[in-house]
């Protein structure tokens, strides 16, 4: 059986510049951040190189988000 995983994103998240945009990170970097379609051209690439990307969104300090089950 293998270890979990721990995976910490990394610090540049803090940065202020993220809050309320989505984000594509590979390999614990950043690679593109802003609107939909510019992670989605950063996407396409990420894939032809055969890479696996995390996509996240950073909300905005005022944001909600809501869960429901």
């Amino acid at each position: 059986m293998k270890k979990d995983t721990i995976i910490r994103l990394p610090k540049a998240l803090a940065n202020p510049q993220y809050k309320g945009k989505h984000l594509v990170l590979v390999e614990g970097r950043v690679v593109a951040a802003g609107t939909w379609e510019k992670v989605s051209r950063a996407l396409k690439s990420i894939y032809k190189q055969g890479k696996t990307p995390m996509i996240t969104y950073m909300p905005k300090a005022d944001s909600m988000i809501l869960l429901t089950r």
